[in-house]
């Protein structure tokens, strides 16, 4: 697995439940651009429209030697596939007051293709974003003193 985009940050401002792996539809150049580490999935997130799974704001930009080059593709909305039983899954589980689908990260499988790992979760609040930095704290601080001894 060879991990292209990953979004750090979702990983601290939400409390992420659930991961699911998705396909993505994407572009023969937007494919050659993700090979190349070019990408970003800071902002962007996943929306259900029509009883299909989008992904919004996700930048993978213009391939440099495409044909074509299409500036307002960069951010365009991507279908995200998914089998109906998981997607009936999400659906129900993003009904709950709260709940969002964010991409954690973008990376191409073991037969080399795209894929998506999208995480179902709360936002966190700041009390709770500054407890996880507490917790990290003391915990990298017992790791330091317990090395000491050893």
């Amino acid at each position: 697995m060879k991990i292209i985009v990953q979004n750090k940050k979702a990983v601290f401002d939400y409390d992420i439940s659930q991961k699911i792996e998705a396909g993505i539809v994407l572009t023969g150049d937007e494919v050659k651009s993700l090979r190349a580490k070019r990408g970003s999935l800071n902002g962007s997130y996943a929306v259900v429209k029509d009883g299909e799974l989008y992904l919004l704001n996700c930048n993978i930009p213009v391939y440099s030697h495409a044909y074509q080059k299409n500036e307002d593709a960069a951010t365009r909305s991507r279908k995200l596939l998914l089998h109906r039983r998981e997607l009936n899954k999400i659906i129900g589980q993003i009904a709950e007051k709260g709940m969002t689908i964010v991409p954690l990260k973008i990376y191409f499988n073991a037969k080399n293709l795209a894929k998506v790992e999208l995480g179902i979760g709360r936002h966190r609040k700041a009390t709770g974003k500054k407890q996880l930095l507490k917790e990290r704290d003391i915990k990298r601080d017992t790791q330091r003193e317990l090395k000491k001894y050893r």
